[in-house]
């Protein structure tokens, strides 16, 4: 692949390198960082008895990563065949998945062999470039590091990097995808926290979210990552001044899975296209392991909760379009209402008149879920929207704050949102909504004239993180907002 955000195509260099026996010095190198005379740069060398290094290029050089040795053939007529190239490419995997919170999470690696001659290269430069912005991260000088990380975060969110990281984890499969995605988003929140130190407020970075989407039969499938400390803040209370809790709220990202079935029926006159949910799962997910979070957090159960999440799904060419009908009703919450009634009578002797007393109240209660959905149109699009509730007041969460009464009651439902047998989240802290609940359909109608044809569809999304005091004693709460964009496909007939 070739990098218009100018990253060296470090395959292709391996793969030109000459024979040792034409070597002049003990050691060829490439640069992956700009370089001028009064910095110092980066740079990717091999060596003579075939590892790699990433190396502060001083007058000194400082290595900052080192591979394993290679194993090479003999009898081989380029300097690294494929053989060594693949093991190469598992190398800058696991050494990337080492950076993460499960330090054993590259023990269960398990990647199949390659096609070389389609998507490798890509896929081998992209993983270069993550496991070269993590080492700067945390390994780089600090003189080098904010040049270093400023252009290869460039690098790393352009469109070729961006549709390379899409190969990448389709070849990992599911858990070591997450393991890759949580050892890259916990370096980005490292250094997004560095810098809002060094500034005293916060930025915002173009690596804040990673989605993907593909598209099969019966199937639209949406999965995306996001660091908590990258999404934007829609309301908060203050500012937070408790360390403690900063780091706890900051060390989390957002993991989330759309699940979309779609069957398309030929009728006599038209094409109906038929979509509803299969699942719909988000979780915020810690980026440090249990025990250092209870020593620097304010405890495990200090985190953002999903709070509302808003998805819209639209047809991009519209011409065939006929009609969009939608099947969930809008519905009332069950009201109970119930009359209390009590006499109280007293009689005293002396007393030539009897004192009675009667008294009524009337009281009112309201059955309604934590979770409300709600189906809507605009245009030929579909809205999709799941809104939490306060049980207390009934308000909505995302937009809201808790009540002062709340925040020191101790039976208040967000006191103990994860252990509550009537807690709207997982045990996890997660959201999951699945297809027997939520499971109406929305239904476009399509000119049959575009049968054969595929169709496009653009799937957008919002999803609100909520952060209100669980167990620790605090009056901050937050909500913060992200914002997503995928294009979904499918055939007609």
């Amino acid at each position: 692949m070739s990098y218009t955000c100018n990253f060296p195509d470090i395959y292709s260099w391996i793969q030109n390198l000459p024979p040792i026996s034409k070597w002049k010095t003990d050691s060829i190198s490439i640069c992956i960082s700009p370089s001028c005379s009064s910095q110092p740069s980066l740079k990717l060398s091999i060596t003579k008895n075939f590892q790699f290094c990433i190396i502060a290029d001083y007058n000194l050089p400082i290595s900052l990563w080192t591979s394993k040795p290679l194993k090479i053939k003999s009898n081989s007529t380029k300097l690294l065949d494929d053989e060594p190239i693949f093991n190469l490419l598992i190398n800058f995997i696991q050494d990337v998945l080492k950076y993460g919170p499960n330090k054993n999470s590259s023990s269960f690696l398990k990647i199949p062999k390659m096609d070389f001659n389609s998507c490798f290269k890509e896929i081998f430069n992209f993983s270069f470039l993550t496991l070269a912005f993590i080492i700067c991260i945390y390994e780089a000088p600090i003189d080098l590091r904010s040049i270093c990380i400023n252009t290869l975060k460039n690098q790393f969110s352009c469109p070729q990097s961006r549709h390379a990281s899409k190969l990448l984890v389709k070849i990992l499969g599911s858990n070591p995808e997450e393991e890759w995605m949580r050892s890259v988003n916990l370096a980005i929140t490292n250094w997004i926290v560095e810098i809002q130190e060094s500034l005293n407020h916060s930025i915002k970075t173009p690596c804040k979210l990673f989605s993907y989407s593909f598209s099969t039969v019966g199937l639209w499938k949406v999965q995306l990552y996001c660091p908590v400390i990258a999404m934007d803040i829609d309301t908060s209370t203050s500012s937070l001044s408790d360390d403690n809790l900063r780091f706890s709220l900051n060390f989390h990202q957002l993991e989330g899975v759309i699940q979309l079935n779609y069957r398309v029926i030929i009728r006599e006159k038209w094409i109906e296209v038929m979509v509803n949910t299969d699942n719909i799962r988000f979780d915020v997910v810690r980026l440090v392991n249990e025990s250092l979070m209870e020593e620097r957090g304010a405890g495990i159960s200090e985190k953002h909760f999903p709070s509302r999440i808003s998805l819209q799904l639209t047809p991009t060419l519209q011409t065939n379009v006929l009609s969009i009908s939608v099947t969930k009703s809008s519905d009332n919450p069950l009201r109970e209402i119930g009359m209390e009634k009590s006499i109280e009578a007293g009689f005293d002797p002396p007393n030539p008149y009897m004192g009675l007393k009667v008294s009524a109240s009337e009281t009112v209660t309201m059955s309604m879920k934590p979770w409300k959905f709600e189906q809507s149109v605009n245009g030929n699009g579909a809205n999709l929207n799941w809104f939490l509730h306060d049980s207390g007041n009934g308000k909505e969460v995302f937009s809201s704050k808790p009540s002062v009464f709340s925040l020191i009651q101790p039976k208040a439902w967000f006191k103990n949102r994860y252990s509550s047998a009537y807690r709207p989240f997982t045990k996890q802290g997660g959201v999951i909504f699945a297809k027997d609940e939520y499971g109406e359909s929305v239904i476009w109608k399509v000119d049959k004239r575009a049968m054969g044809k595929s169709m496009e569809w653009e799937l957008k999304g919002r999803v609100w993180l909520t952060y209100w005091p669980n167990k620790h004693i605090s009056s901050y709460s937050e909500t913060r907002r992200l914002e997503f964009q995928e294009v979904l496909h499918l055939n007609l007939g």
